[in-house]
């Protein structure tokens, strides 16, 4: 049987490759230090936008509420914003109205996918009047 560091360090581990950070994950001090077989690991506190993605993991939907996503028919990069009668919610990551989207036309976004997403949308913001 594995240690309960060892456990801890397993479930960080998959939930970051979820997506998902507890911060405060972590062994029960109270019951790692007492004679009980079995310490309770503290899942500790989150925001709610973590609880979100968290609760959306778990529910296996794909993509994740909360990760970003492309629409392959237009190329547009949106925040994944929920998951509703088969389809995918989607808001643009520069703010703006929200659309749907088949999941079978969404791929993850990379990092830089995201960042000239957010740059276009500063720079319209800037054009401006």
């Amino acid at each position: 049987m594995r240690s309960t560091e060892e456990v801890v360090e397993s479930l960080r581990q998959a939930l970051v490759g979820a997506g998902v950070v507890l911060p405060s994950l972590c062994v029960d001090p109270v019951t790692g230090a007492s004679d009980e077989p079995f310490a309770l690991v503290d899942l500790g506190r989150c925001n709610v936008r973590v609880a979100e993605r968290l609760a959306s993991v778990v529910r296996g939907e794909r993509p994740a509420v909360g990760t970003h996503a492309v629409d392959a028919r237009d190329g547009r990069v949106g925040e994944v914003r929920g998951h509703v009668g088969g389809r995918v919610q989607l808001r643009p990551v520069a703010g703006g109205r929200e659309w749907d989207c088949p999941p079978e036309s969404l791929a993850a976004a990379r990092p830089e996918e995201v960042l000239k997403a957010r740059l276009r949308g500063t720079n319209r913001a800037s054009a401006r009047p």
